[in-house]
């Protein structure tokens, strides 16, 4: 364990993490290669453009005035249409004919690439199917520092390299089909206890130093970036005593100039806290237009942009990039395709026709839902995800897999159906029934129902009875001692996003326990039952403490949030279909003092920031256990299957000499140019052919443009409209491309050791030099691969190990800097988890060897 302090600048550094230094002007979008041919289709057109039209582009035009959660401004004088913009990130949310993929935790439990981005893929095929510009995931913030954050289980689990392989994987399939990615929330956005939405006064400040920014919080977004993500979604609250959509220093300097990002950044729905200031810092769309309450038609842009830009407090470079960044990722998606489909759903109603402007209850009646079935053969790519997201963290005496000749008896509320409907609650805003999705608008609908667990079961073995009450009574006893037979019992645990409270939990999960009695349920039926089987329905980890070593729970499976296939999937695992291939992306502690995080759910700060400090740094999850040397019931990396692997046969490979410093990164290539004179007042005037104002809509029109003149505008401290030196840790998309260079390739052994064929995890995990002058991980995950070994069999897998992987943020130099230019050199260990590591090798001498009991050999 690495046990050095923070010494010096770093320390000072670190100090200062309440202070967000400004950073401008916005860094000019269009200068990377990839998207230069969409920038001068961009540039073209923008170019034609008036001001209003302009804005119009940069601006929602109001809650519920339009089809989809959001919805800009279009330009129809030149066949630029209003943007759609939709959740989520596991499906389109309040649509028919859709399907309800497996939640983003779920996927990151499946530890598989190619499965993310097949998952991606759909997601992006059934959006674009139904007319949808703009997708609204993945989800890669919150990170999971706390793991009682309630929207933890959108995005992919409690590790940075994990969640930006998924991202990576998520906005490639995404943007594949035509859709585009928009990934979020931007940044450290780890709670929903005062998470700053609506206008509220006091608000979260996470409060986080450089390098745990880089590190963690930041590293998945360099890896959706590098993806060529379309948007960026800002978060609510604030970092470091700045609201994260009006940022300089992340969304100027660090999202836009050192990673490269070529896309445009929108505000999460009234996150946007002010007009000229968020423009400044970098945002470009405001949604869903209305600025400080909901549905008030009131904006902090629209004909506000539109007299900050006549009167010179925006300056017009900064609008026009804005402009550009927004029809150049329309482009770049391919959306300017005339094949490209009509929006034919509302999310505001299941009928068929609707007034056209639902939030001022106005216009003319029009139809609103066409009922365009988007699913195809989506069902298996999401059965799939929910299958092999399924993690077996026990089975003694052979429980599993069950036969179809078994006797087997049900118990808990989990294994059933809502009886009121699987889509009753309002954004899955309950717990009753199987739980498929935690709650909030990262949902959709499941359509037409969820497969519960009960009924997949039933099909499979026909002497199967069950009790569905969570209370334990005298029959939970006489059925549970039903002479052979095996016991299944469903716990759950929920959270959601904060707008919605359910069963006391305001979000964010009150604590790790399982809901609705569970534990009393399962000590029941296992006082009874030999063969006690736990299915947990989760969001993340739950404490098993009080149940997981008694003798007669012989059985554990976690199956997270499976979306619309809970029950075949699990009956495909629990039948012995396929072997359980899924493993935690997160660690299950003993009890919740075992993390060192916490969340702020009370203050008596009435405005302002509410200070969160992120005092542990990068020692997040497994990293802090490590650290602390603190046992955890199950590590992260882990789960089990029908059969055992080994790892063996190492080897190191050498690839590009390392250095300390990645070379000079290359010139920024040109962007975009127009007059950067202000437009006449006229471009601003209301059009002779807009008759009657629709009450609420958020038009981009002055009533007297040639009024407004030029002023003096009381800039933030530290404006600037110089440009600033391109940072040296940039370059490409995502950071500079040299951090992608490969350094090492490690070569192992899979082998099957067992009877059955089953899908195994390998995982490389990178351990620095003790001399680096901060403290670093005990151990990092740095590459996994999912692979089918045969029974018997064995398959060779490789990792490669970049530069970054090998990397430390130095937040002197502000780059990514190699310890001793690898010479104190590195150890990269492989194994099944993060505490099962089987074969180690070390970059300074080349050597490979086994790892027994935590000794190289």
């Amino acid at each position: 364990m690495k046990t050095a302090v923070l010494t010096g600048a770093l320390a000072a550094v670190a100090a200062a993490a309440s202070t967000s230094p400004p950073y401008y002007p916005t860094p000019k979008g269009g200068w990377v290669a990839d998207w230069s041919a969409s920038y001068e289709k961009a540039r073209a057109l923008v170019a034609q453009m008036t001001l209003a039209e302009k804005v119009n582009i940069t601006t929602g035009i109001g809650w519920q005035m339009g089809r989809c959660v959001g919805n800009t401004g279009p330009v129809t004088r030149l066949g630029f249409p209003s943007l759609c913009a939709q959740d989520g990130p596991l499906g389109v949310r309040n649509a028919d004919y859709i399907t309800a993929f497996p939640a983003g935790i779920t996927a990151g439990a499946t530890w598989d690439e190619e499965l993310i981005y097949a998952r991606g893929l759909a997601i992006g095929e059934e959006a674009r199917a139904k007319g949808v510009h703009v997708i609204l995931g993945p989800s890669v913030g919150p990170l999971g520092r706390s793991p009682l954050g309630g929207r933890n289980w959108e995005g992919f689990g409690a590790d940075a390299y994990l969640q930006g392989r998924a991202a990576r994987q998520g906005v490639a399939g995404i943007q594949a089909a035509g859709t585009q990615a928009c990934i979020k929330h931007f940044i450290g956005n780890e709670q929903e206890h005062f998470r700053g939405d609506g206008g509220v006064a006091a608000t979260i400040s996470s409060e986080l130093d450089d390098r745990t920014l880089h590190e963690a919080y930041l590293w998945p977004f360099a890896e959706a970036v590098r993806a060529g993500a379309a948007s960026a979604m800002c978060a609510y609250n604030m970092v470091n005593g700045s609201y994260a959509c009006q940022n300089s220093a992340l969304l100027n300097g660090v999202l836009k100039d050192e990673l490269g990002f070529q896309g445009y950044v929108m505000a999460d729905w009234l996150a946007q806290r002010s007009g000229v200031g968020a423009m400044l810092a970098g945002l470009d769309m405001t949604m869903p237009g209305d600025g400080a309450a909901w549905a008030d038609g009131a904006s902090f842009w629209g004909p506000q942009l539109t007299r900050a830009v006549l009167n010179s407090s925006v300056p017009v470079p900064r609008l026009n990039d804005a402009v550009t960044r927004i029809v150049a990722a329309w482009y770049q998606t391919g959306q300017d395709a005339a094949d490209f489909p009509p929006l034919s759903f509302s999310a505001w109603t299941t009928a068929d026709t609707d007034v056209a402007f639902r939030g001022a209850g106005a216009g003319p009646t029009v139809r609103v839902n066409s009922h365009t079935d988007v699913r195809g053969a989506h069902g298996a790519t999401a059965l799939a995800v929910a299958r092999d997201g399924i993690v077996l963290l026990k089975n003694t005496n052979a429980t599993l897999p069950l036969s179809a000749a078994a006797v087997l008896r049900i118990f808990g509320s989990g294994a059933g159906a809502n009886a009121a409907g699987a889509n009753s609650c309002a954004d899955r805003g309950c717990n009753s029934g199987v739980l498929g999705m935690g709650w909030g608008s990262g949902t959709a609908d499941y359509y037409p129902d969820i497969a519960t667990p009960l009924a997949a079961i039933a099909a499979r073995a026909a002497n199967t009875q069950s009790q569905l009450a969570d209370s334990v009574s005298a029959g939970t006893t006489t059925l549970a001692s039903t002479p052979g037979a095996q016991c299944l019992v469903f716990i759950t645990s929920d959270s959601g996003e904060g707008y919605i409270t359910v069963e006391g939990h305001a979000g964010d999960r009150n604590a790790l326990s399982a809901w609705h009695n569970g534990d009393a349920l399962i000590a029941a039926v296992a006082r009874a039952c030999a063969a006690t089987i736990v299915v947990l329905h989760a969001v993340g980890p739950v404490l098993v403490e009080p149940w997981i070593d008694h003798p007669n729970v012989t059985a554990v499976l976690h199956a997270h949030l499976p979306g619309r296939d809970a029950g075949p999937a699990l009956a495909q695992v629990l039948f012995g279909d396929v072997s359980p291939s899924g493993r935690l992306p997160y660690t299950m502690g003993r009890a919740l003092a075992d993390w060192n995080t916490s969340l702020v759910t009370s203050s008596a700060i009435s405005s302002g920031p509410i200070p969160q400090p992120f005092a542990e740094g990068v020692f997040i999850d497994y990293k802090h256990f490590d650290r602390a040397a603190i046992a955890p019931r199950f590590e992260f990396g882990f789960g089990l299957a029908y059969t055992t692997f080994a790892i063996s046969g190492a080897s190191l490979a050498a690839g590009v000499t390392p250095s300390l410093l990645p070379p000079a990164r290359p010139a920024k290539g040109a962007t975009p140019s127009y007059p950067t004179a202000i437009p006449a007042a006229s471009e601003a005037a209301w059009p002779a052919a807009i008759v009657t104002r629709v009450a609420k809509y958020v038009y981009p029109y002055l009533d007297s443009p040639a009024a407004v003149t030029p002023g003096v505008y009381p800039y933030p401290a530290g404006y600037s409209t110089t440009e600033k030196p391109a940072p040296a840790a940039g370059g490409a998309q995502g950071g500079n491309a040299a951090l992608w260079d490969v350094v090492w390739t490690v070569r192992v052994t899979v082998t099957n050791t067992g009877g059955v064929a089953a899908k195994a995890v390998p995982q490389l995990y990178i351990q620095f030099p003790d001399d680096t002058g901060v403290q670093t991980p005990v151990r990092q995950l740095r590459g996994f691969k999912k692979v089918l070994v045969p029974a018997g069999g064995k398959v060779e897998v490789e990792f490669e190990v970049t530069r970054k992987d090998l990397s430390i943020w130095d937040v002197v130099r502000q780059n990514w800097v190699i310890p001793g230019a690898g010479a104190k050199g590195h150890v990269l260990h492989v194994g099944q988890s993060s505490r099962r590591l089987e074969v180690s090798c070390f970059t300074a001498t080349g050597v490979c060897g086994a790892f027994v009991n935590g000794t190289e050999v």
